[in-house]
């Protein structure tokens, strides 16, 4: 397969607090880097060309009534919408980076859509595909698109996180996602870890099970 090699070139509107995406684009975001526990989650969204979507931001930034209210308005009104997930055990033996990549692609690949450009939250993006794209710093509060895929994302995990919760409640991922809070910390010294959790990630040493 051809490999596109340099990203594309975009001018996005600044005075726009996002660019309002056409057909032709997906905005691709991801979530759940920075967590000690679950999987990696991405999402790609094709919105319409004038789709406005009222308070959508990055999805950190909202309270969770409003960024599921949002989540189910954006998969009402979306041309195409798609979900990518890397498991733990792909996180631990290829490195977070590489299985956010992962997540990506596999998000990207599961639209019926071709579009001609990806819109990608961050600086970085490894791109196996033959579409132009653009990474954004920031592009979840930039660029409408990536901001539905930051909703998308956010919101799939975190249902994921719940359900696994009902298995382990002592972890309290219905409340922290799998991010090592005080509370997710002191359930690993006490019960040791799971499945769910990353064995590579900074800070965990599954051998001694030790938490920094």
């Amino acid at each position: 397969m051809a490999v596109a090699q340099k990203p594309a070139t975009l001018k996005y509107r600044l005075k726009h607090p996002f660019l309002l995406s056409s057909e032709e684009e997906v905005g691709v975001d991801e979530v759940g880097r920075g967590c000690g526990a679950g999987p990696v989650v991405a999402a790609a969204v094709i919105l319409p060309s004038k789709v406005k979507l009222k308070f959508l931001r990055d999805s950190k930034m909202m309270d969770t009534k409003l960024r599921y209210e949002l989540s189910y308005m954006i998969k009402n009104v979306a041309v195409e919408y798609a979900i990518g997930v890397a498991t733990v055990e792909e996180i631990d033996e290829i490195n977070i980076l590489e299985a956010t990549y992962l997540a990506m692609h596999r998000a990207i690949e599961k639209l019926k859509s071709s579009p001609k450009l990806l819109l990608i939250d961050g600086n970085r993006f490894k791109n196996q595909t033959t579409i132009p794209y653009q990474t954004i710093i920031q592009g979840d509060d930039k660029v409408l698109s990536i901001a539905a895929a930051s909703v998308i994302a956010k919101t799939w995990r975190d249902d994921h996180m719940i359900k696994l919760h009902e298995a382990h409640p002592e972890y309290h991922w219905h409340a922290n996602k799998g991010y090592l809070t005080k509370v997710h910390r002191n359930a690993c010294f006490q019960y040791g870890l799971t499945p769910h959790h990353r064995k590579t990630f900074k800070g965990m040493v599954i051998n001694e099970i030790e938490l920094s």
